[in-house]
């Protein structure tokens, strides 16, 4: 079956499912994630260092697939009250206005891993590689294994986001600055709450909370997408894995949520098992088995090299 056929083969959410004007299980995940972090910094001191670390990592990357999620119209048909849903700054580091906005310029499928046009890729232009020096391609090779990107991975997005943010506020962007002050008050509420509120520690919180999860993102993203010549073969699927499915919301099956992603994330389960095999030769068989099975061929190996193809 070719690629070109996909859109007759896979219809539409409409044709599919009467569109819902509230998506109560979405409502009801957002409610689940809220009032899991508001339990978990309560009763933090009351927990097992391990728990707290385990549940604060989860909550964290789950937030992140809820607002994934609110981005692409969920739950309601109102857009500002989905954005609100997913505007509280959790994670501390990454203004949902930003992530709205590279999010939805990545869904230009035709420029999908392209260091130039693709806010979400990985890859480097080759000026950009060269510029880097030793020290900076080491690391960005590192980060191109499973283990590098879960260990440092986190750090290296973290930084290089914030320094590309501040050039841009230091350069006088006052649209980008006033992004930022509305940014800086929500983290202000959320550590007057985490720090000021349940007392605890600033270095638990960023370290088991904000790293933990950023890191389990990471794990999502990692394999995400990979070079081809075609972009619709760009785009991984990753199958049996229930629980990581749950946290990420089924984004395991990316190449799905690519071609319909106005589709809620309840419905993408049933949606691919109908469709698996057409969409798994549009994708020309990008498949892993699990994230086991991508521990297995990338742990302590590269993805991909990091010098995007068309850019060298």
């Amino acid at each position: 079956m070719s690629s070109h056929l996909l859109p007759d083969t896979l219809p539409s959410q409409s044709t599919l499912f009467a569109i819902a004007r509230i998506e109560w299980q979405t409502v009801a995940l957002a409610i689940v994630i809220y009032g899991g972090f508001f339990a978990a910094t309560w009763f933090w001191q009351s927990l097992p260092a391990v728990v707290v670390i385990a549940t604060g990592s989860w909550l964290i990357a789950w937030h992140g697939s809820l607002q994934h999620e609110v981005i692409h119209g969920h739950p309601t048909r109102n857009q500002r009250i989905n954005d609100a849903i997913g505007w509280p700054p959790l994670s501390l580091w990454l203004p949902y206005t930003i992530y709205r906005e590279g999010h939805l310029t990545h869904h230009r499928d035709e420029h999908l891993t392209d260091p130039i046009e693709d806010p979400e890729s990985s890859y480097f232009t080759q000026a950009a590689w060269e510029k880097m020096g030793g020290v900076g391609r080491r690391l960005a090779a590192w980060n191109t294994t499973l283990l590098g990107r879960l260990t440092l991975g986190p750090l290296v997005m973290i930084v290089s986001f914030l320094v590309q943010e501040a050039a841009l506020v230091l350069n006088d962007d006052r649209q980008r600055a006033a992004l930022w002050a509305r940014h800086a008050i929500g983290v202000a509420a959320v550590l007057v709450w985490v720090i000021g509120i349940c007392e605890v520690p600033l270095w638990l919180y960023l370290f088991g909370f904000v790293y933990g999860g950023a890191a389990l993102s990471r794990l999502r993203s990692y394999a995400e997408h990979r070079y081809a010549n075609h972009h619709d073969e760009r785009t991984a699927i990753v199958e049996n894995t229930p629980l990581f499915g749950l946290l990420f919301l089924y984004n395991n099956l990316h190449v799905l949520h690519h071609k319909r992603p106005e589709v809620p994330w309840y419905r993408i389960p049933l949606l691919y098992r109908r469709h698996r095999n057409a969409l798994i030769d549009t994708n020309g068989g990008l498949v892993y088995d699990g994230y086991l099975d991508i521990a297995r061929r990338f742990l302590l190996k590269p993805h991909d090299d990091p010098r995007h193809p068309q850019h060298r």
